[in-house]
């Protein structure tokens, strides 16, 4: 055999071995790109943008698409922020329960105080209910400028992944903070209509009132599309500004809450005798506690611990510290003395007063609007209620809806582009007349509802006690037990 011929079979022994490779290799499919890794510019953009609370890379409109990875690396919540939010949601929860129930509880007769608590604890439960199995949707999911749609029922999608609060906070947590804002809004009502409204109305009434007033106006106000969210929607017909709620929790509780003791009637009683707070330590330490819970309330509100937070902090603490000054110095020079009470609810009205405003407002603001928030709702108590015969009994109206309307109008007044950068282009154009027409159409929207809601329930079920089941109370009627054991709760 010459070398030619030993070449060749050489040659061709290789190209046999080699050949089921290449047929294998040919068969196989082409492996999928990798996805593109993130620079280290990016990764830094990505902690500053947390550290800011502003948009990843990855969810920045304004990084090209080419220019993005496939993912970011810090692509679930903020730990720092998605904290402060939990912390704020219980917070908030802890101004209903048991804030808000101690704090109308001290106010009642001793006969009526656990069908507060009773009432409280209700509506924490069966808004919970609603707002898992639609309502959280109805206000944060898409649908159009007065009322979301059903992508988020029975909390479809509302996970620990981020998107719908803020770029650093989680579904869940975003939505069990907002949760507690649904809670305490329409438990806020149960102070015009305490001591004599039966509490299968009061459920049944809460249930409409929620469909019919909070859910749409919340995403109005804070949902996207929303008819008057100034800051979320650039198409917004109304281009007003609600920091933490003063049009959605205390206009239209306050508004609502007037319209119903209306309707529901007064107290038997009233006007001939008088209807003294039973333990006004126990109204100071609910006080204490709705103040506590006010931080995550209003400072919650920034959806992360920066410095709107902060501000909001702060321009808190100074309102509700002015008002709750003020309010009993107005006593002492009007009847002579300062009143626990009046210490009581001079800090409630500067907390609701701010409440619009905290995180758009400087300190200097808030001291302002706390001085007002201690004046305004003081003469609404003192003299609106005797003048026009009302019997709101614990002064929701008074403090909320007055004092929420209040906080409205002068957070258009106050609200800094310096305090909140993304106000500039609303300053500019003007917010006071905006505010106006949201505060129109909340009050409108309340008052409406309310008077068909409670005609409905009223013509249904009934709303109000019997006189005899009143003057038992409403623990013994109602519930079945006494917060007192031992007391005679049927003697007045």
């Amino acid at each position: 055999m010459n070398l030619r011929t030993l070449r060749l079979a050489s040659t061709a022994f290789c190209l046999s071995l080699l050949a089921p490779a290449a047929i294998a290799a040919q068969a196989k499919p082409a492996e999928a790109a990798k996805p593109r890794e993130l620079t280290i510019e990016q990764r830094v953009a990505d902690i500053e943008a947390y550290m800011n609370n502003s948009k990843r890379v990855a969810d920045d409109p304004a990084v090209k698409a080419e220019d993005k990875a496939a993912k970011s690396n810090v692509a679930g919540a903020g730990p720092g922020h998605n904290a402060w939010l939990m912390t704020s949601a219980l917070l908030v929860l802890f101004m209903t329960l048991p804030g808000l129930a101690l704090f109308y509880g001290g106010l009642v007769r001793s006969k009526n105080i656990l069908s507060v608590v009773a009432q409280c604890f209700g509506i924490a439960g069966l808004v919970t209910i609603l707002w898992w199995l639609i309502g959280y949707s109805l206000v944060f999911s898409e649908g159009n400028a007065f009322i979301g749609g059903g992508a988020y029922a029975f909390f479809k999608g509302v996970d620990s992944t981020v998107g719908q609060g803020g770029p650093w906070i989680s579904n869940n947590v975003f939505s069990m903070f907002q949760m507690m804002f649904a809670i305490i809004t329409p438990a806020l009502i149960v102070g015009a209509v305490a001591e004599r409204m039966k509490f299968s109305a009061i459920m049944a009434f809460v249930a409409l009132w929620m469909f019919a007033v909070y859910f749409p106006l919340a995403h109005m106000v804070w949902g996207p599309a929303g008819y008057m969210n100034g800051l979320g929607n650039e198409a917004a017909a109304i281009k007003a500004i609600d920091f933490a709620g003063g049009t959605v929790v205390h206009m239209s509780s306050g508004w609502s809450a007037l319209v119903l003791c209306l309707i529901l009637g007064k107290r038997t009683g009233f006007g001939a005798k008088a209807f003294t707070p039973h333990s006004l330590v126990m109204t100071a330490i609910g006080t204490g506690m709705l103040w506590v819970g006010w931080y995550g309330f209003n400072a919650g509100s920034a959806l992360a611990a920066d410095g709107i937070a902060a501000n909001a902090f702060t321009t808190t603490t100074l309102a509700a510290a002015v008002a709750a000054f003020v309010w009993p110095m107005l006593e002492w020079l009007v009847k002579g003395h300062p009143t626990v009470l009046g210490f009581c609810s001079g800090a409630v009205s500067g907390l609701v007063v701010i409440t619009p405003g905290a995180g758009f407002v400087d300190a200097n603001a808030a001291v302002i609007m706390g001085l007002l928030g201690g004046i305004i709702p003081f003469f609404a108590v003192m003299y609106l209620k005797n003048w026009l015969k009302y019997d709101d009994a614990l002064d929701t109206f008074g403090v909320h809806g007055v004092g929420g309307t209040l906080g409205a109008i002068l957070t258009a007044f106050f609200a800094s582009k310096d305090v909140n950068g993304a106000l500039a282009p609303l300053i500019e154009k003007g917010l006071v007349s905006a505010h106006i027409q949201a505060m129109l159409f909340t009050i409108v929207l309340s008052v409406v509802a309310t008077v068909v809601i409670a005609y409905l329930v009223k013509l249904t079920i009934g709303l109000k006690a019997s006189a005899e089941k009143e003057s038992l109370g409403l623990d013994i009627s109602e519930h079945g037990e006494e917060g007192y054991s031992g007391l005679q709760t049927f003697i007045d």
